[in-house]
C-alpha cells in the first residue's frame, strides 16, 4: 500500500482493516465521560496522537496506523480518515464536523478497477489549520500551515501556507500575506 503504488486488498490488509474497525467501534461506543478509556483506544489505534488532542465520536478510519495527529488539535464529530496512505495532521489544527480526508484512489482503466486494484496518495495538514465543516480533502493534497478551508470545500490541490480557500473545487479567496 505504498503511496502511489497499485495494490489489491489481501488477507493481511483485510485483517488490518478489521482491527481498525473493531477499535473505532470501541472508541465510538465509549462514553465521553471516560476520556482516559477513549485515549487508550486511540493510542492503540493511531500511529501517533499528540498530547491535549481531542477527537469526538463518531470517528472512522481504514487502518488508523497511518494517521498521525499533533498536539492540541481538535477533531469534531464525524471525521472520516481513509488512511490507506499517510494522513498527517499538525499541531493546533481545528477540524469541523463531517470532514473527510480521503487518501485512496482508483485507476481510470476500467479493467484494473474491475480487478479491484487501487492506490493511495498521502494527505498532509499543516500546523494551525482550520478545516470547516463538511470539507473533503482528496488524495495527495498538502494544506499549508495557518491555512483556512471554508465549510463544504472540496480540496483537489495543494493549499499555500496562510491561504483561505472555499468552494468546489476549492479556490483561494485570500492569499498569504493579505
Amino acid at each position: 500500500m505504498a503511496a502511489g503504488e497499485l495494490y489489491v486488498v489481501d488477507d493481511e490488509i483485510a485483517a488490518m482493516h478489521l482491527r481498525a474497525v473493531t477499535l473505532t467501534e470501541a472508541f465510538n461506543a465509549t462514553p465521553a465521560a471516560d476520556p482516559a478509556a477513549r485515549r487508550r483506544i486511540l493510542d492503540d489505534l493511531l500511529g501517533y496522537l499528540g498530547p491535549d488532542t481531542d477527537i469526538r465520536a463518531p470517528f472512522h478510519c481504514d487502518y488508523g496506523t497511518n494517521i498521525r495527529i499533533g498536539a492540541r488539535s481538535f477533531v469534531n464529530f464525524g471525521l472520516v480518515a481513509l488512511d490507506v496512505a499517510a494522513v498527517t495532521i499538525g499541531d493546533d489544527v481545528q477540524i469541523g464536523p463531517n470532514v473527510q480526508l480521503l487518501t485512496p484512489t482508483h485507476p481510470l482503466d476500467a479493467d484494473l478497477r474491475r480487478a479491484k486494484w487501487e492506490s493511495a496518495d498521502p494527505i498532509t495538514i499543516g500546523d494551525n489549520v482550520w478545516l470547516g465543516g463538511g470539507v473533503v480533502v482528496l488524495p495527495g493534497v498538502t494544506v499549508g500551515t495557518d491555512a483556512v478551508i471554508g465549510a463544504g470545500a472540496v480540496v483537489t490541490r495543494d493549499v499555500s501556507d496562510g491561504a483561505v480557500v472555499v468552494g468546489n473545487p476549492a479556490r483561494p479567496i485570500r492569499r498569504p500575506g493579505r
